[in-house]
């Protein structure tokens, strides 16, 4: 499934889990970012270009429900208001969420190029937050102190992996072609 040749195919169980996660099929997983502490995959690395031909920039995606669950009370509070606000007023954030900028791209970019999304990260970058999602699922899977404001939100999370497994809580999955 993936443009690069070096990475192993995603094991059908990881596949399955994230199914189980999204409630749908998945589509363009290049392979799994990051692992819960539970075990499940809880970010995926998705391709630049979907298998059906529609370029995806979200090339980090969170998949836990508990995960995105948080995330979303997150941004509910303001969070992204506020991260945004100080991207205007400290020049050192703002430099190092940039630099997050580059590495997403440089990391989408060792998957495939895609012309419509070129120079386009997620989540906001770099001038502003509209995605903890994004900015969580990034840091995630690049590590700590990669992306500033990732790393922050998952900070402000509880563990959100606590009760095992994380995808028994997610729907079941809508078979392809009922979504």
């Amino acid at each position: 499934m993936s443009g690069r040749p070096d990475l192993p195919p995603v094991a059908q169980a990881d596949l399955d889990a994230v199914t189980r996660q999204l409630g749908r099929p998945v589509r363009g997983v290049a392979e799994v970012g990051h692992r819960c502490p539970c075990g499940e995959p809880d970010v995926v690395r998705t391709e630049p270009r979907l298998p059906d031909g529609t370029p995806f920039p979200t090339s980090f995606y969170a998949t836990c429900p508990r995960l995105t669950g948080a995330l979303s009370t997150l941004e509910s509070q303001g969070v992204m208001r506020e991260m945004s606000e100080r991207l205007e007023e400290d020049d050192d954030l703002a430099a190092s969420y940039r630099a997050a900028h580059d590495d997403y791209l440089r990391r989408r970019g060792e998957l495939g190029a895609v012309p419509e999304v070129e120079g386009i990260s997620a989540g906001g970058m770099p001038t502003r937050v509209k995605c903890l999602h994004v900015l969580a699922a990034h840091s995630l899977g690049a590590g700590p102190g990669v992306n500033p404001l990732g790393d922050e939100a998952l900070a402000m999370l509880e563990p959100w992996w606590e009760n095992h497994p994380c995808s028994a809580d997610a729907p079941p999955a809508v078979p392809e072609g009922d979504a």
